[in-house]
């Protein structure tokens, strides 16, 4: 039988069968210290129950010699009027485990639901002479065994959900956890799950007992060569004589013909080979699948227990009124295949990531810096020049706050279930989100979250200074991936900004000054300004989204770029972000792809995100070189875009380099440490940081500025009613902006520059900041009573 043919269609159990009271010599019924038992339909209490590992021990041992010998042995001699008993099987992400009773007879495995209005009774006279594995099992007998034998659940056929030929599946238990095995059927795989280690192993052993059964040939029996075989030609050569043919005709016949079939001989030993190698193949494959398929589920099972827990906790802490489905279960998305050409250039980081060398740098990451009063920790190096060291901390210092205001009111859950379902049929465009969903920053200084790490590009700049463009441009790329690091966690979106609306950062602690605006509006484009200590760093970005139903992929468009005072210049396109489970499950994103930074001198920089997969558990990789003009590798870098880069000197990309060699690379970067006062939207320190209104600012900001963004303030303090209201209400001003941009309206403080199609800043800013000039600047958030006056 083919082994796609394994599943037929439902047959049609009877409880009524009669079935012969037990023998003394019947291996069921050796002791009474297990979960087997006969159930008779004789008797009012529950059966005695008898060892599991008696079954296959008796039948075999008893049976060997005849086994492969004859078929006297019948299936039913070892299962009786079969086997039952309640087993778990898995459904699917939204139902998980559900009991089904099972039973085994006539060498099918057939199981039905005892739930819902399909289900089966099951009692003393529906499984008369069955033997009963399980505890589970036998309450439920014993729970039904006052029904009447002539009622009609138990008289009436009983049919079953599936089916499973044990003749041609096979079974394999679980190495993770020892309740569980699976039956694959070449069509299927079910997933199961016992009450016990002790019922598994009599489940299994029968299953077992009865798919020994059934004789197999292997592929040497199958296809055996035979030693000898004989063609004959008499009777050619009869026939040819009576035609009248000579007899050298008849012996060049006869040669033309042995050299065909000889031909066909050796036609058919090679499809033999080709059959054999298949199989085998096969066989290996299935074994690599189940394996798979065993990971997968032990995976799946554990983030829906985290996402339980997760959403329970928030649920308690945030809101009192949240309404969530039953069925709101962890989605697991399956990982694509990974078709970079180029990802074979990359090594494995999988074992060093993992190993001690790199844990016990990332516990002084964890530790000591968590101990210090310092939002950064540098790491202090014996072989790095005190001069590099110490870029990027010998800034005045600056008081900052070190958590968001305490909330006014207590923050009500909302359902996205009801709100999708108040909006079906209306124009998405005109739907205003619930500031529920957003989080208390615009986009504009989500841009300058990016430099954070802002002390990296000091030490570019100090290493450019030395000569050393290597670690120039390793610093570079280390800052490129640690813009990332913020978005871990960070499951609420931001502002969108209004079209003119911005946003500066003068930061003299980090020795930056920092200014961005919203420059268009469809498409949605923010530009950027950053000047620091002998370097400057400009670009544009826009998000072209794919949205997937239960995901969203965002595309970066736009480069960035870095340009040092001694005319060193670098450039570099943002990966793509993905962000999953936007309806079911817990929200998480993920950054994936390559990115390139393109240097005008000597070095350049290739770096590889890695998607993260449903069985990975070291997520968030982050491979790369640098490169010099001639494309030789001369350095490596490896690490997590969420807690840290390194970097080993030489190319460790070669196959069969050892992860132990690793253990002298030097650390780039790494994440600072979490805020003493968390937030709900995973703030970092720095980003605690990026609303506040310092003393004296409120008074030299333009009215345009992010800061005095109303909606957006009232969030940041938990006034949440006055924040939706204000949303709503700029929002339905925002819809003006099309016709503002139609019209022909420019930003106010960046330009398109005709040559390269980016946004560049025209200056004036910060001098029309200085003499408190913002007569050209509209105020953007205050009330509107027509259309016209945002023209003004």
């Amino acid at each position: 039988m083919h082994p796609f043919c394994c599943v037929s269609s439902p047959i049609t159990i009877h409880g009524n069968s009669d079935m012969p009271p037990a023998t003394p010599s019947d291996p069921f019924n050796k002791s009474q210290n297990s979960t087997i038992s006969r159930v008779l339909s004789d008797r009012d209490s529950l059966p005695d129950q008898f060892p599991s590992g008696s079954l296959v021990n008796n039948i075999i041992i008893n049976n060997s010699h005849s086994h492969h010998h004859s078929r006297e042995l019948k299936i039913n001699d070892i299962v009786g009027n079969g086997i039952s008993g309640i087993l778990y099987k898995w459904v699917n992400y939204g139902k998980g485990w559900r009991p089904r009773w099972f039973v085994l007879l006539d060498g099918v495995l057939s199981f039905y639901k005892i739930h819902g209005p399909d289900r089966i009774v099951v009692n003393q006279e529906t499984e008369k002479g069955s033997r009963v594995i399980g505890e589970e099992s036998m309450r439920r007998i014993s729970r039904n065994r006052q029904r009447s034998v002539n009622s009609s659940s138990s008289a009436k056929a009983r049919k079953p959900v599936g089916e499973v030929h044990l003749k041609v599946s096979s079974i394999r238990e679980s190495r993770s956890d020892d309740r569980r095995f699976s039956i694959f059927t070449g069509l299927k795989r079910l997933h199961l799950r016992a009450d016990s280690r002790e019922d598994r192993m009599a489940w299994v052993e029968a299953l077992q007992a009865v798919k020994d059964m059934y004789p197999r040939m292997s592929n040497s029996e199958l296809m055996a060569p035979v030693d000898c075989v004989s063609v004959s030609t008499e009777g050619l050569r009869q026939k040819l004589l009576e035609e009248g043919v000579n007899e050298s005709a008849i012996q060049e016949s006869e040669q033309i013909m042995m050299n065909e079939f000889a031909s066909l001989q050796n036609q058919l030993m090679l499809l033999r080979q080709r059959y054999r190698h298949l199989m085998d193949t096969l066989r290996q494959l299935e074994t690599e699948k189940v394996d798979l398929e065993n990971t997968v589920v032990d995976e799946s099972q554990k983030q829906i227990n985290d996402v339980g827990a997760s959403a329970r906790s928030r649920q308690d802490k945030y809101s009192e009124s949240a309404t969530e489905s039953e069925d709101e279960i962890e989605r697991v998305d399956v990982a694509e295949e990974d078709t970079d050409e180029e990802d074979n250039t990359f090594f494995d980081t999988r074992d060093f990531l993992s190993s001690n060398s790199l844990k016990s740098n990332g516990s002084d990451f964890r530790t000591s810096s968590f101990s210090s009063d310092e939002d950064y920790s540098f790491e202090a190096e014996d072989n790095i020049d005190p001069t590099i060291r110490s870029a990027g901390k010998n800034f005045p210092h600056v008081k900052r706050r070190k958590k968001l205001p305490d909330p006014v009111e207590k923050e009500k859950g909302v359902s996205l279930w009801s709100m999708i379902k108040d909006n079906i049929g209306k124009d998405l465009t005109k739907v205003c989100l619930p500031v529920y969903f957003n989080e208390p920053l615009s986009s504009l200084q989500k841009c300058f979250e990016d430099l954070e790490y802002s002390y990296l590009l000091d030490r570019a700049y100090e290493w450019g200074k030395k000569g050393n463009s290597l670690m120039r441009i390793l610093n570079v790329a280390a800052f490129a991936v640690s813009g990332y690091a913020s978005t871990d966690g960070r499951n609420c979106k931001p502002f969108n900004p209004l079209l003119g609306e911005t946003y500066e950062a003068d930061y003299p602690d980090k020795g930056v000054r920092f200014f961005s605006e919203k420059v268009s509006h469809h498409p949605m484009i923010v530009a950027c300004h950053c000047e620091g200590t002998g370097w400057r760093f400009y670009g544009d970005s826009n998000l072209k989204s794919k949205f997937w139903g239960r995901s969203i992929q965002l595309d970066p468009v736009g480069t960035l770029t870095l340009e040092f005072d001694d005319g060193e210049i670098f450039q570099w396109n943002k990966v793509t972000t993905s962000i999953y489970n936007l309806i079911l499950g817990k929200l998480y994103c993920d950054h994936y792809g390559t990115m390139r930074i393109q240097g005008n001198r000597d070095y350049s920089c290739k770096l590889k995100f890695k998607e993260q997969s449903i069985i990975d558990r070291n997520p968030h990789q982050v491979q790369g070189v640098a490169q010099d003009k001639n494309g030789r590798t001369v350095a490596t870098l490896f690490g997590k875009w969420d807690e840290s880069m390194h970097y080993v000197d030489g190319d460790c990309s070669a196959k069969g380099k050892a992860p132990e060699s690793l253990s002298e690379s030097h650390l780039l970067w790494k994440r600072s440490k979490p805020p003493k006062f968390p937030t709900r939207y995973n703030f970092s320190r720095f980003a605690i940081t990026l609303n506040e209104l310092i003393p004296g600012l409120k008074e030299k900001l333009p009215p345009t500025d992010s800061r005095l963004r109303p909606d957006q303030r009232c969030l940041e303090n938990g006034e949440y009613e006055m924040a939706n209201a204000e949303k709503l209400r700029l929002e339905q001003r925002q819809r003006q902006a099309r016709k503002m941009q139609e019209r022909g309206w420019k930003p106010r403080w960046f330009a398109k520059d005709n040559g390269s199609d980016t946004y560049r800043y025209v200056g004036g800013y910060w001098e029309s900041r200085e003499q408190g000039n913002w007569v050209a600047c509209p105020d953007i958030f205050g009330q509107i009573t027509s259309d016209h006056s945002l023209d003004e």
